[in-house]
């Protein structure tokens, strides 16, 4: 048997294995290019050479960008600005959240975009009295459309641009992308804004989201914070000078507790004395508040709850957990903890303790403050259990983070990078992961975890079954099928034809899995009628994308099922619809661009 039908008995076993959808799509994956070795259709050496490609570079040093530009309350901003002028009507909400969520998906990914704005969009939506189904499919679905405002968008982008050099087309330019992908979102959006109320259903989810981005106001509700903080700014002459946090004696001033110490441009100070300018931050009944104002000739003015939470230190609500070694241990509210960790609250069995010392019990609920990365320390301590991840109550609840102009400046060089063309893509992330981790913008641990292994290794092992079909003949033999099929003469119907293929196989498979494959048939296709090979690819990548009928096409869809309350057969509804814009404009707009 040759090796053009081994490739494509091998192609075929892993489709049936993709649709099959009992195992993981990274190991069939590596499955696939085990077959290719076996079989002798490829070496060894060929075998592994996809992991070592430029593509996967590339894709994985996009994790680590796109990890920095989320984790330092960049999304976050962003997403607050534009519900700010937003308003709160259901149509100019869903047109402000759709849009930010098309230009993240270009910047930073499909799947980072929408993880990123999936918590705010939930909660936006019951606000507003809207079901989240109503508002997170289009958010995805303009996400997708936004992947292709740009190469960097999605990994089917860089696929099909590598495809286009290696058929001597050269390059796709960076931006040539949103000729197609601006019609596309605008598009989109005009869709889910008008036909989304019929076709969408108006289900809530069983467990909705936490809404982390009023977190501080929620602990303020939930622990009766009701004589609120203040910030206490430190005169000359003040009797304080001089003196630590933990020396200011407060007895004549029952219920007043001081939270914390910070300088004038807000950083937490913890191992200095108080000083001219300083703040105190406090909390207590107002009338002793007032009394201290004066007693101690300080400066006082409302501190609202949410300031609690700054670009330096928040708040986190924790659990004693069983067999802990707190159990116990005497705490009180204001009690310093270590030197950063300062106790405002505790709670036992939903009641609060006030300000009297407590004997910790198994159970018992503490409200602690201090700096973010003491805080994120006590993820990993065994004696301690957190309500909520310190990290993620940052990015929804702090937004531009201290180091968050690094991580838009960095994100922008490599733009630029890629824009001009100076240095190959994959060294353009290469440089733009390394200043974030350099910059401690991420730290090397979270770069390693903000990859998306399974993509990488998705794509390294698919890589080698893509050359392996395309050097083999397999490729052709399909091509040939195509054009018989449509016919010389008619580049219009084979854009249909390849745009079916692509779509069709891309609502079971990987839409990156899928551009693969079908790239090097498209390839030998658009070669086998005379048809230039731009406008071909470019179909590819839009039809790549069109991953919008069923939840296992894309991990974004997969991301907001349950959040929304959906069903696997409710994506095909709206999912056809604007899948029928999508070829309605590449079939019209591609060829005005790239002429066959």
């Amino acid at each position: 048997m040759d090796h053009g039908t081994l490739s494509l008995i091998v192609l075929g076993l892993a489709v049936v294995l993709f649709v099959w959808n009992r195992l993981p799509v990274d190991v069939v994956a590596v499955l696939v290019a085990l077959a290719l070795w076996a079989t002798g259709v490829l070496g060894f050496t060929e075998v592994l050479a996809g992991f070592g490609d430029p593509v996967v570079i590339f894709i994985a040093t996009l994790f680590v960008v796109s990890e920095g530009v989320d984790a330092t309350g960049v999304t976050a901003w962003a997403g607050q600005q534009i519900v700010r002028y937003a308003g709160t009507t259901r149509s100019r909400l869903l047109i402000a959240v759709t849009a930010l969520c098309a230009v993240l998906s270009a910047l930073i990914t499909l799947n980072g975009a929408v993880a990123a704005l999936l918590p705010l969009v939930g909660m936006l939506a019951i606000r507003i009295g809207q079901p989240p189904s109503r508002m997170l499919m289009p958010l995805t679905f303009a996400g997708s459309a936004g992947a292709l405002l740009m190469l960097t968008g999605t990994p089917v982008n860089i696929i099909v641009s590598e495809a286009a050099r290696d058929a001597g087309a050269g390059y796709f330019p960076f931006f040539s992308f949103a000729v197609v992908g601006v019609p596309l979102v605008v598009g989109t959006i005009a869709i889910s804004v008008l036909l989304g109320p019929k076709l969408l259903p108006a289900t809530r989810p069983a467990h909705p989201a936490a809404d982390l981005a009023v977190h501080a106001r929620t602990l303020d509700l939930h622990y009766d914070l009701q004589d609120g903080f203040y910030r206490l700014r430190v005169r000359e002459l003040s009797p304080l000078l001089g003196l630590g946090a933990s020396e200011v004696d407060l007895t004549a001033y029952p219920g007043v507790v001081i939270v914390g110490v910070q300088d004038g441009q807000g950083r937490t100070r913890t191992d200095t004395t108080i000083d001219v300018g300083d703040v105190l931050v406090v909390t207590g009944p107002r009338e002793q508040v007032t009394s201290l104002t004066a007693d101690s000739l300080l400066t006082v003015s409302m501190l609202p709850v949410d300031n609690l939470l700054t670009r330096e230190a928040g708040v986190v609500e924790a659990v004693v957990p069983p067999r802990s070694a707190l159990v116990g241990e005497t705490v009180f509210p204001g009690m310093h903890r270590g030197r950063d960790l300062v106790i405002i609250a505790v709670q036992r069995m939903g009641k609060d303790r006030g300000s009297r010392p407590t004997e910790l019990a198994e159970g018992d609920a503490l409200l602690v403050h201090g700096p973010w990365t003491v805080l994120d320390e006590l993820s990993r301590d065994r004696d301690i259990l957190l309500v909520d991840s310190p990290e993620l109550v940052r990015r929804q609840a702090v937004p531009w983070g201290p180091k968050a102009s690094i991580a838009v400046a960095v994100l922008a060089a490599m733009v630029v990078l890629l824009a001009t063309g100076a240095v190959p893509p994959a060294m353009a992330g290469l440089l733009a992961a390394t200043a974030m981790v350099l910059t401690k913008v991420v730290g090397p641990r979270q770069a390693y975890r903000a990859i998306s292994w399974q993509i990488v290794v998705l794509i390294g092992a698919l890589i080698p079954l893509s050359g392996a079909i395309r050097s083999s003949g397999g490729a052709d033999r399909i091509a040939d099928l195509i054009v018989d099929a449509v016919g010389p003469g008619r580049p219009y119907l084979l854009l249909l034809a390849l745009f079916v293929l692509t779509a069709a196989l891309g609502q079971m498979v990987s839409n990156t899995a899928t551009v693969l494959i079908v790239a090097p048939i498209a390839v030998a296709a658009a070669q086998g009628t005379g048809t230039s090979v731009k406008p071909v690819l470019m179909l590819i990548a839009v039809a790549g994308a069109a991953s919008l009928l069923t939840p296992i096409s894309t991990p974004a869809n997969m991301m907001i099922m349950s959040p929304a309350g959906y069903r696997f057969g409710d994506y095909w509804k709206l999912g056809l619809v604007v899948m029928a814009w999508w070829l309605l404009t590449a079939i019209v707009v591609v060829p005005l661009v790239w002429p066959f």
